[in-house]
């Protein structure tokens, strides 16, 4: 019989930083190997040292490209890690853009740092990762297809199917050596919604023994996805009848085309006057162009109008921004337009020059449509506070501020549940709920717990559960 376990590392009781260790019989599987994302301090301190040795693991299995489930990659080759890196093929593609930005930034941030410590005759400090880190993290990935089993290592084989996430996510089914009857444990990654634009629905991962689940939004149903487009349409119609612009800071990956897409949509078929659309973020820009080269994780509806020659990503009223000196032109713009920019969280990045230049105008509408974390300015613009700081200032927050919970990536409460209820239940044994706050993910177990699913566990960060 197997020696079987799983260590949560990340993620627990947390959304960020997803990183599970599973063990058997002496060999090492990573899966997910993301940054936290908090309280500057302790981010700096999770993310530069790892609970085990990455010299012995024996591979990492990645679900996604997001920087809270691969932007620790670069780090863990740097400690030492010199395997595979196995992933979906457009997941690879799109790590290739986010790593690098992920370690300019680290470059970039530390020798701001440096020059105050040298003026204070303070320690230097290194960044977490370089360029270099990232380019020798590529050298070990690994593209494999959907639906396509692939040995991980001794006894562990998996399998990608489509989370519906972000272009390239997968739920990953792992079957395990264990005598005459494999084990099957399913991990969703983050799940996402069905109907999403763009991209394929969530797959089942069919008959499972146990499951790693998120349960970012287990305390939270969303607004249903046929409505996206009508809030959309409201919020920047009347946002236009007051002359004045609408900033959206979005992730630069899935969150940006989508709503670009959405656009396309509105402005084809009359429902908006066709105003200036800017998506300011060269990370943004470098990740649409990944999406075109995977039209095989594309849905019908995105399909079709590929093959009417239409380009959803790149139609007559939108402007891609690469350079600084084009950013900074759009506050001079009077007229009304949507500059859609990162970071998602307004944490860093040009988002906060526009949020700086815009909130303080009742005519301007700031639009939040992706999960706001604790602790970022994102989330207290979220909750409309009288006041913000950026860039060390207090700015009066005058804008109106649209919440779009439809445009989330993540399922909520009765998808998620819904998923768990499409399983074999017979077969279930036991659900660990990852990647969510406490609050959501109690939520979420008392909801599967009511659905009659008893083994529902919410595993605390560094917890080891056996499993054989």
């Amino acid at each position: 019989m197997a020696n079987l376990s799983i260590r949560f590392l990340g993620a627990a009781q947390t959304v960020t930083g997803s990183m599970h260790l599973l063990s058997l019989d002496g060999r090492r599987v990573l899966l997910d190997c993301g940054l936290f994302q908090g309280k500057r301090s302790e981010s700096f301190a999770r993310n530069r040292n790892f609970d085990f040795d990455p010299t012995q693991l024996d591979a990492v299995v990645l679900s996604h490209a997001h920087i809270d489930h691969a932007g620790n990659l670069p780090n863990l080759v740097r400690n030492g890690y010199r395997g595979p890196i196995y992933c979906t093929a457009a997941t690879r593609d799109l790590c290739n853009v986010m790593l690098f930005d992920s370690a300019y930034i680290q470059e970039r941030d530390v020798a701001y740092l440096n020059k105050k410590h040298r003026k204070l005759h303070q320690p230097e400090v290194e960044p977490l990762y370089t360029v270099d880190d990232a380019r020798r993290a590529m050298e070990q990935f690994v593209g494999v297809g959907y639906h396509q089993p692939f040995r991980v290592t001794e006894g562990v084989t998996a399998t990608f199917s489509d989370a519906g996430h972000i272009l390239g996510s997968a739920v990953t089914l792992y079957e395990i050596a264990n005598g005459a009857t494999p084990i099957r444990l399913g991990f969703t990654g983050d799940l996402g919604r069905k109907n999403s634009p763009i991209i394929r629905d969530p797959e089942s991962l069919g008959a499972v023994d146990y499951l790693m689940m998120e349960s970012t939004y287990g305390g939270r149903i969303h607004e249903p996805i046929t409505g996206m487009k009508a809030s959309l349409r409201d919020v920047i119609g009347r946002t236009i009848t007051r002359g004045g612009k609408v900033i959206i800071p979005a992730f630069s990956i899935e969150r940006t085309q989508e709503l670009v897409y959405s656009l396309f949509e509105l402005f084809d078929d009359g429902s908006l006057p066709a105003i200036p659309v800017f998506v300011d973020s060269p990370l943004a820009v470098n990740a649409t162009d990944v999406f075109r080269m995977h039209p095989e994780c594309f849905d019908d509806e995105t399909i079709a109008h590929l093959h009417a020659n239409e380009d959803p990503f790149g139609f007559g009223r939108l402007t891609y921004i690469r350079d600084v000196e084009s950013s900074k032109r759009l506050n001079d713009i009077k007229t009304p337009c949507i500059i859609i920019a990162a970071s998602g969280m307004c944490e860093a990045g040009r988002i906060l020059h526009h949020l700086a230049n815009n909130v303080t105008d009742p005519g301007n509408t700031v639009m939040i449509v992706g999960y706001q974390a604790e602790h970022t300015l994102g989330r207290r613009i979220a909750e409309r506070q009288p006041e913000i700081k950026i860039f060390g200032e207090m700015y009066p927050l005058k804008a109106e501020v649209a919440v779009m919970h439809a445009f989330s990536a993540h399922a909520g409460q009765d998808e998620l549940a819904g998923y768990v209820n499409g399983l074999d239940r017979k077969r279930l044994r036991s659900i660990f709920l990852v990647h969510g706050d406490p609050d959501q993910a109690q939520a979420l177990e008392g909801v599967l717990r009511a659905d009659g699913f008893d083994h529902v566990h919410i595993p605390e960060r560094g917890e080891t559960v056996t499993l054989a």
